[in-house]
Formats: C-alpha cells, sequence, structure tokens
C-alpha cells in the first residue's frame, strides 16, 4: 500500500472574509438542526431504548442542542455481544485494507470540517478556532493511526533470531473487543482518537462518549460508516457513565479499556479492572489519561512578552478546559512583577461571551462544572490574593471571568488539584532549584513548560522536570498528533503517548510460532 507522507492537518484561523461567511452558513445550519433525536448505535442497527439525554448549549443552556438515547445496561451487553462478533471477521481484514477505511473517513472529516466546527461550538463552547483545532486533530489521528498500523502487520514486523533446523516467527495480533470512555473537552479529536487506534490494528470498540458532547460524537459515528467500517466494529453507545460506563469496565468480556477523564474516575476504573470475574479468561487492559495541575516556570533569563503571551494561551484556551492546560504559573522573584504586569494586561483585554460570537473565551461546560470552579475560586480568595476575575459574568450561559491569584503557597488546594477552568495560581520562587521543585511536587505529571534564554537553565529542566509532555519558550496545550506524542507521568495516566506509533502497541499482543523440521 502506498500512502502520502503524514501531514498534519492545517486548522482553519478564519482570517479571510469567505471563512468567516462559511463558518456563520455552519453555524446556522446546526441551529436549525437543534432539539433532534439521535440514536445508539449497535451493530449498524438504530436504537431507541425510550430515555434521552438533553445535550445542552453552555452559552445558552435553555437551547436544547439535541437529544440522546440513553443506553440501558442491556444495550451495553448488546453492544459489546456485537463488538465480539465483528471482531472475529474484522480481525482477518489485511491491514491495507483496515487502513483504508481509516483514510476515507480522514477525507470526509475533512469534507465536513466546518460542519464539525459548528457543532462543537453550541455543544461544549468552544469558540471557531479551538472548534477547528479539534476537528484537526481528529483528522490527524485517523492519518496518523492509518499508517502507523501498517507497521505491525505480518512476520517481517518483529524481527527474531534465526535458529538451525527450525522456523520462528513472532507477530502481532489484536486483543480483541474492548470499550472506550471519552470526555467532553475534545468531543471529536480525543473521541477518534481513542477508537480509531484500536480499531486500525484490528480490534472492535464500544464507543461511549461524555454526556455533554454525544450529538457531534454521532456525527463521527456517522463518518465512520459512511467510509465503510463494518457494523459492529464501532457502536454508538452514548449514556451515563456510572450506569453503562461502570458496567463495561466490570464486564468479565471487556478485553480493553481506553479512557480519558478525572483522577477519580480513572482511579477507580484502574482499580474495578483489576479484578477477575466470573467467567473472565483474560486480564483488562487499561490505558488512562487522568489530568494534571500543570506549570510553567519562569526563568530570570525568559523573553517575558513572549512568556506573558504563552501563559495566556495556555491558561484560558477553551475557558482553562483541556488537561494541559496551565494552572499554575511559577515565577522567579527578580522578574515577577514586570511578568504580571505583562500577563495582567493581557488578561484583561481578553473576551468572555457566547461561542458562536467567536470570543477569546467562551463559557465553560456545565452548571456543575461552573459550580466546582466557583468553589475553588472561593477556597482561592483565603490561599492566595485575588488580583483579577474570581466571579461568574452576566449571561444566561456559564459564563466565568479569566481569574488569577497570586501569593499562592506551593501546598495550596488551588496549587495542587485539578481544577479544569480559567484559574491560574501565581507562586513566587527565589531560584530555578525551588523552581523545579515546587513544580514537580504535585500528583500529577502530564505537561509543563519553561520561558528561559540560559540554555543551562533549559537543559536542566529538559533531565529535571517530570511530565510527559514539557515544552520551551512556547505554549503548553496544543500538542501534535505525530509531532508531539502526548500522554504524562505519575498520576496523570498510565503513560500512553497518543499520537505515536508505541500508541498502537498497547492494543495489540505479540504471539510467536516455532516450527522444527
Amino acid at each position: 500500500m502506498t500512502v502520502e507522507p503524514f501531514r498534519n492537518e492545517p486548522i482553519e484561523r478564519f482570517g479571510t472574509e469567505e471563512s468567516k461567511k462559511a463558518m456563520r452558513r455552519a453555524l446556522a445550519e446546526v441551529r436549525a438542526q437543534f432539539g433532534q433525536e439521535y440514536p445508539l448505535v449497535i451493530a449498524g442497527e438504530r436504537v431507541f431504548p425510550g430515555a434521552f439525554i438533553d445535550s445542552l448549549d453552555p452559552s445558552d443552556p435553555a437551547r436544547v442542542v439535541g437529544r440522546v438515547a440513553r443506553a440501558r445496561k442491556e444495550d451495553a451487553e448488546a453492544a459489546l455481544e456485537a463488538a465480539w462478533k465483528a471482531f472475529a471477521s474484522w480481525k482477518r481484514w489485511d491491514q491495507e485494507a483496515r487502513s483504508r477505511v481509516l483514510l476515507k473517513a480522514a477525507h470526509l472529516m475533512r469534507q465536513k470540517k466546518t460542519e464539525l466546527t459548528a457543532w462543537m461550538v453550541y455543544e461544549v463552547g468552544k469558540n471557531w478556532i479551538e472548534a477547528s483545532a479539534d476537528v484537526a486533530e481528529a483528522i490527524d489521528f485517523l492519518e496518523y493511526y492509518a499508517r502507523a498500523a501498517l507497521r505491525f502487520k505480518g512476520p517481517e514486523a518483529i524481527e527474531v533470531v534465526p535458529f538451525p533446523g527450525e522456523d520462528n516467527e513472532s507477530f502481532y495480533i489484536p486483543l480483541g473487543a474492548g470499550v472506550s470512555i471519552s470526555p467532553w473537552n475534545f468531543p471529536v479529536a480525543i473521541y477518534t482518537g481513542m477508537f480509531a487506534g484500536p480499531i486500525a490494528v484490528g480490534n472492535t470498540v464500544v464507543a461511549k462518549p461524555a454526556e455533554d458532547s454525544s450529538v457531534v460524537a454521532y456525527k463521527v459515528f456517522e463518518i465512520m460508516e459512511e467510509a465503510g467500517l463494518p457494523p459492529g466494529v464501532l457502536n454508538f453507545l452514548p449514556g451515563i457513565g456510572e450506569e453503562v460506563g461502570a458496567y463495561l469496565v466490570e464486564h468479565p468480556r471487556t478485553r480493553f479499556i481506553n479512557f480519558t477523564g478525572s483522577l477519580e474516575v480513572g482511579s477507580w476504573i484502574n482499580k474495578a479492572a483489576g479484578e477477575v470475574r466470573p467467567g473472565q479468561r483474560f486480564l483488562k487492559r487499561v490505558i488512562t489519561e487522568m489530568g494534571g495541575k500543570d506549570a510553567i516556570i519562569v526563568d530570570r533569563s525568559a523573553d517575558l512578552e513572549l512568556a506573558a503571551q504563552g501563559i495566556i494561551q495556555s491558561a484560558y484556551g477553551f475557558s482553562g478546559q483541556k488537561c494541559s492546560a496551565a494552572s499554575r504559573l511559577i515565577v522567579l522573584e527578580e522578574v515577577h512583577d514586570l511578568l504580571m504586569e505583562k500577563v495582567e494586561a493581557k488578561t484583561r483585554a481578553l473576551s468572555v461571551g457566547p461561542a458562536e460570537e467567536n470570543p477569546d473565551m467562551g463559557p465553560v461546560i456545565n452548571a456543575a462544572q461552573e459550580k466546582k470552579i466557583l468553589h475553588y475560586i472561593a477556597l482561592g480568595k483565603n490561599e492566595g490574593q485575588l488580583v483579577l476575575g474570581g466571579e461568574k459574568l452576566e449571561g444566561p450561559g456559564f459564563f466565568i471571568a479569566p481569574t488569577i491569584f497570586t501569593e499562592v503557597p506551593p501546598k495550596a488546594r488551588v496549587a495542587q488539584e485539578e481544577i479544569f477552568g480559567p484559574v491560574l495560581s501565581v507562586i513566587k520562587v527565589k531560584n530555578f532549584d525551588e523552581a523545579l521543585e515546587v513544580a514537580n511536587d504535585t500528583v500529577y505529571g502530564l505537561t509543563g513548560g519553561v520561558y528561559a534564554r540560559d540554555r543551562e537553565v533549559l537543559e536542566r529542566a529538559r533531565r529535571e522536570f517530570h511530565v510527559g509532555n514539557l515544552y520551551f519558550n512556547r505554549k503548553i496545550t496544543g500538542a501534535l498528533v505525530g509531532v508531539q506524542p502526548f500522554g504524562g507521568f505519575n498520576l496523570s495516566g498510565t503513560g500512553a503517548k497518543t499520537g505515536s506509533h508505541d500508541y498502537l502497541r498497547l492494543f495489540l499482543q505479540m504471539k510467536t510460532v516455532a516450527e522444527r523440521f
């Protein structure tokens, strides 16, 4: 199979009037579809169990973006059974044929990029560029994994040492049927990547999208169907995590669990999946990504203007609702005051409003998340010095002002616990030794950044700043598929690196066959 070299999909920046008009048309077309009902899809069959989950526009929760069927345990059982039935044939497909399905899906997604962008603007409150970047990343996952899977095909993928009188070979085979449980914050990119990786190498998947983003997830599922994915290879199972998600995690026939979400839920999954239940014939493989408490260190040698811009992008992009977002700013005291003048000025300049209007910051996802963020802001007022924001803004949506706390102790709750909102805690340190100590003093280890022009400082951080994705003199969000394999250390997850060849290996097992002549 001959394919062009992988290239990352460009992000639409909406810099032309033509692109802006196209986006406004797409927004209008999506609004015209508000309130429609969407089914489960099990073995290719549309299923309406009776109950629904209403997906609301966080910019205006009175608007119902769509009503998505709510799966029951019996639907989860049927979906897993369908996945196992489909596995019997899907695992036998030539790898080139499986890869072609993903490449066709990427082509279709590229054609529907503006439409999918518009759905995310309304369903999760991303501004136009953030939503466009989400779709571009999903296309990248499809394109990249389609190519990467070709490296794992056949005996030639693994070199073994010859032995006289024997024919020995080792080769990879898929695991079987598993479940992906994806988050709402990247409802196209992460959702797609989490099922595309396992499917690319011959597994089948029951995909449970987040309750807040199941409409756009269904749109992605339709693309996979149109691309020629056989029924049952991917099953669409929206529902409540504590119900169908937990059922599938504990099920004795679930072969693997691919999860992105909170530390609390991911830890439970890891524990629950470790118990061998009656009828179970394998130890489940668990792949988790569980967030971060990410820090940017600003050294005395830093370009402070560059640092301030990167801090704002990292802390407030998508209202801080990224596992990679900067929530701690660790600043050497020599440059603290001058840097904070720049950071505060840039933060004040940010616009906040309905996502369809393409502000710098839209809403947070829902009422529960708004309540959680405001709770941490209240804590922060006692733990540090509030210098900006710290309040809910007017309007029908879940709008929270970009917030900055200074004089935050390293052990404060707002400096240790994941808030997942537009809240930045600033910690002043005496030197780079202390900066590294504070940066590493957390249970997480996902992303981090250093702004410095001193080469010795950067090389020391390269060795000692213990995070999975470390960035120098740039923002700490926006890892590119294939360019910056993404995944963290410590309690940020199990160490999986999405957007890499290594990621596909997690959904394979090696078989060895020896024949003596």
